[in-house]
């Protein structure tokens, strides 16, 4: 997977409470806000910085390494994705919690400290996040997110629920030795849909996922990764997002869901996703969205259905909820068709 260069952090703790790992790839424009915001948190616990460069083309690593020597850097020379480079910084980390935090979003002043005190307050202590706000506007975008039945993310706006199904990745704590007792992010998924899994890991598991109340992070949506956002009256996305996306949640429901609920779940999925994706293909008269996106799921499940079943036996065994505990944070709404009677078909762009 390409060797990876090490910067060390010029006065690196010795034993930080949390270790903040941002994965970068070309995002030297976003970095300074991000960095700052860690850097200007209101907080008197000790901190370590970790990026994991992955194989930027933009000049990332010469300015990090210019302008901000206390970070300490890892730069991988070949280009490995979202999973491996957090599960790199992770295994680097030496901080009794790890927040995951893109590099483009920016943190509130005490968002550091807020975390650590509910950490202690969580029993078991398990995942948390933060509310998240758009970056120009300033709108709540959700506060943790609950699934409907076919595992897609619907945004908790309610600021008196903080029991969630599904913390974002792009800013997620928890302790670092629950993230290895988890196995941290499935690298087979490269990216998309990561913490996702890792949240129901965790849920299965009995660990909770929780959001705070107070305090909050702001976030470029899509900015990372393209896609994903809502952009005036239309929902955007990209051929590349959307295939990750619904390949990979596709993995999580059959992975995850108790039997004997996944079986007609998973039949039920597979003929709405299908139908929904010859009816786009129609409409945009474009089959290539099609073949790309929702032909690849069921290939993807036929392909790598050996995996799928070492998985789903593990999960079984290691499980320590109930059936209607695991469905608690859920919705029997479908966030597709929501988003479909709101906002009208995707706008898919290569």
């Amino acid at each position: 997977m390409g060797l990876v260069q090490h910067y060390p952090a010029l006065n690196r703790p010795p034993e930080p409470i949390c270790s903040v790992c941002i994965a970068n790839y070309n995002g030297v424009a976003l970095l300074a806000d991000c960095l700052e915001s860690v850097l200007a948190q209101q907080c008197d616990l000790s901190i370590e910085i970790i990026v994991h460069d992955d194989a930027s083309t933009d000049a990332s690593v010469a300015w990090l390494r210019e302008n901000y020597p206390q970070v300490e850097l890892l730069a991988s020379t070949q280009n490995v994705g979202f999973c491996i480079s957090n599960n790199r910084m992770v295994a680097h980390a030496r901080g009794e919690y790890i927040l995951l935090l893109n590099n483009d979003a920016a943190l509130y002043p005490d968002a550091l400290s807020t975390l650590l005190d509910a950490a202690r307050k969580q029993t078991p202590t398990g995942i948390l996040t933060l509310p998240q706000y758009d970056w120009t506007s300033g709108a709540l975008v959700d506060r943790g997110c609950l699934l409907d039945p076919f595992y897609n993310p619907i945004p908790n706006l309610n600021p008196e629920r903080t029991n969630v199904a599904m913390a974002i990745g792009a800013c997620l704590w928890m302790p670092r030795n629950l993230w290895n007792e988890l196995g941290g992010f499935p690298e087979w998924m490269g990216s998309i849909a990561e913490d996702l899994y890792l949240s129901c890991m965790a849920r299965s598991c009995g660990f909770p996922v929780d959001t705070v109340i107070s305090s909050g992070f702001r976030h470029r949506l899509g900015t990372s990764f393209g896609g994903a956002r809502i952009d005036g009256k239309n929902l955007k996305s990209t051929l590349r997002r959307r295939r990750l996306s619904e390949c990979n949640k596709t993995f999580v429901l059959i992975i995850f869901t108790p039997t004997p609920a996944a079986w007609l779940l998973l039949a039920i999925h597979l003929l709405i996703l299908l139908t929904e994706g010859v009816v786009i293909s129609l409409i945009r008269w474009d089959f290539g969205i099609f073949r790309n996106i929702y032909a690849n799921v069921p290939a993807a499940l036929a392909r790598d259905q050996k995996q799928i079943r070492t998985l789903r036996h593990q999960i079984r065994r290691a499980r320590r909820i109930s059936l209607m505990v695991y469905f608690g944070p859920f919705s029997m709404l479908p966030r597709k068709l929501m988003l479909l009677l709101r906002y009208g078909m995707p706008k898919i762009s290569k």
